[in-house]
């Protein structure tokens, strides 16, 4: 009999134990695919959510602001090496107003790749979601939609290309 409530604690501490470590996990930790995202397209009409993500292609999100000089960078970096991301889908996403997302969209000429789609965030989902700290914030996606990593702050190409396993 000892044995066994000896072995039933033990057992139940150890499922408090996990329950508490599972508690401690961010969202996108504990759901690490896609999140179930409702963005605003630049049409300010119509939404971009999941179910509209290419079929078999990686992805890269990322969460801007349009007046970060860092964002900034990186996007203009990202325009010059367009060519080594023809295979990856990009989804650029930020919670500044729609002008400035606009703004930023002609800035850059982002509307001219095919495999761009710059929203906006008008229920800051993702800020929660990822819990977010600094900008840039990159999450990254394979092929299935599972989640590689994430990194915030600036990257540089090299790095971002490493991610999804190309040079």
């Amino acid at each position: 009999m000892k044995r066994f409530v000896f072995a039933a604690m033990l057992v139940f501490i150890s499922a408090m134990a996990s329950a508490q470590a599972d508690s401690l996990l961010l969202p996108y930790q504990k759901f690490p695919t896609f999140p179930p995202v409702k963005l605003l397209l630049p049409d300010s009409t119509s939404f971009y959510t999941k179910d509209n993500l290419p079929k078999k292609k990686p992805v890269m999100l990322v969460v801007f602001n349009p007046q970060c000089e860092h964002c900034q960078h990186e996007t203009e970096e990202l325009v010059q090496h367009m060519d080594q991301f023809k295979n990856i889908h990009i989804v650029m996403t930020t919670s500044s107003p729609f002008s400035d997302m606009k703004a930023f969209i002609v800035r850059y000429g982002l509307e001219r790749f095919d495999n761009i789609v710059v929203t906006q965030d008008t229920h800051f989902f993702l800020m929660s979601f990822y819990m977010l700290h600094n900008l840039p914030f990159h999450a990254f996606y394979n092929k299935k939609k599972e989640l590689l990593s994430v990194a915030e702050g600036s990257m540089t190409i090299e790095k971002i290309l490493a991610v999804f396993g190309q040079k």
